[in-house]
């Protein structure tokens, strides 16, 4: 069973303007059954995870593309950056584009690979688990999310009916992995012990010195369970029991191999008041809650992270719904010294537009009441949002609307 993904047309729109593109994005999301879902019938398909081809990819990049010449899907290229002096040499001798077709699952090194030698020539797509719009089978309607009434007008006819507080809470302790999501006799906490056992072992000390496999593991259960939060770097080293610097560069593993987000608060120097904290937030909500051992859909929406998941769902999905279409994602969140907060602003068009989460039913009028705060950062403001678990959407006042879940 395939379900259609949003990236699918960026994926061929990119190939007809860019000679390489790379599809980057955390294991088993879907990467390469994507890219085979996009291939034309004479594109090669070659996978380093294969021995023999890595072998060969490494110590004679020449000869493997004599034997494997593009258009070509290469799977895993991380396992062997000799591949791109080559990629950039047929780059600038053919003068097409599509050529190349990457993925790669340790963006940590990518990144410098690419940046060195493909500069200009490469398209990088971030591609995370399956949507809400992608799992309702509405994925070809999805579109970057602005809170604007245009969007809304659209999101209300596709939106998911009966989606009520058990059937979001079983999305979020579930996860967005194809295989769980596909395939639901799926031994759920045995496919995410598997996966963190995979990681740990095989990706992390593939790119990283780390030979504290058990603090690792540690640390990360540490990082779930402060999803939605501000990023307390001395809570982290003293609950993983390690050192502040150890932390910052742990953090910046899961960063760039796509198990968190950091979100950035928004800084300008016309207000002082603003903190400089970053918030964590984890990307598989299904991953977030195994590691913080939610061990069912109930405990998890009655338990004490039921706020912090629910934002963490939202805020994944709103960025995928970004990134699945190929575009920036500009987001930030708005906190002050007197902890007044906002929970997202999306910078699109020199406008800010604000967002809240919450865990109601019945969100009251003031519920965007910290929304004013950003007439202070001098700054165009645009139509807010409140996501929450309203049955259908509602006004709030002349510039806000309340939403459901349901229309992500």
């Amino acid at each position: 069973m395939y379900i259609k993904r949003t990236m699918e047309p960026t994926i061929r729109r990119a190939s007809n303007s860019f000679p390489v593109i790379m599809v980057t994005g955390p294991r088993q999301i879907g990467k390469t059954t994507l890219l085979q879902r996009c291939a034309e019938p004479n594109r090669h398909y070659v996978t380093l995870d294969d021995l023999n081809q890595r072998s060969l990819a490494k110590s004679d990049p020449e000869l493997f593309f004599k034997r494997n010449p593009p258009p070509i899907l290469i799977d895993e290229v991380q396992y062997a950056p000799e591949l791109f002096s080559s990629i950039k040499i047929i780059c600038d001798r053919e003068h097409k584009n599509g050529l190349f077709w990457l993925t790669g699952s340790q963006k940590f090194h990518l990144m410098q690979n690419i940046s060195e030698s493909l500069a200009g020539r490469v398209a990088i797509l971030d591609l995370l688990g399956l949507s809400q719009s992608e799992i309702f089978d509405y994925a070809q309607d999805s579109k970057p999310l602005l809170p604007t009434l245009e969007w809304l007008t659209q999101a209300r006819k596709n939106a998911k009916k009966d989606f009520g507080l058990m059937e979001v809470y079983k999305r979020i302790w579930t996860g967005s992995f194809p295989q769980i999501v596909l395939q639901p006799e799926t031994d759920r906490d045995l496919f995410y012990a598997s996966y963190v056992q995979t990681y740990i072992q095989r990706d992390v000390r593939e790119i990283t010195n780390i030979t504290n496999e058990t603090g690792f593991y540690n640390f990360l259960r540490a990082v779930a369970a402060r999803t939605g939060q501000l990023l307390n770097y001395a809570d982290l080293a003293r609950d993983a029991d390690i050192n502040h610097r150890t932390v910052k560069d742990w953090l910046n593993i899961l960063e760039t191999s796509g198990i968190i987000y950091l979100l950035r608060p928004y800084h300008t120097n016309v207000v002082n008041r603003l903190i400089k904290t970053p918030k964590l937030y984890f990307l598989d909500t299904g991953l977030c809650s195994y590691l913080t051992r939610w061990q069912s859909i109930e405990s998890l929406e009655a338990g004490a992270m039921s706020g912090h998941i629910l934002e963490t769902y939202v805020f994944t999905e709103i960025l995928k719904s970004y990134w699945h279409n190929g575009k920036e994602a500009y987001f930030n969140f708005y906190r002050d010294k007197d902890d007044r907060e906002i929970d997202l602003i999306i910078d699109q068009n020199n406008t800010l537009y604000p967002i809240e989460v919450k865990k109601t039913a019945n969100p009251a009028d003031n519920a965007p009441s910290n929304f004013k705060y950003l007439a202070g950062l001098k700054q165009n403001i645009g139509h807010g949002m409140v996501i929450c678990l309203t049955e259908k959407d509602i006004p709030l006042s002349r510039d806000v609307d309340a939403m459901p879940v349901g229309y992500l």
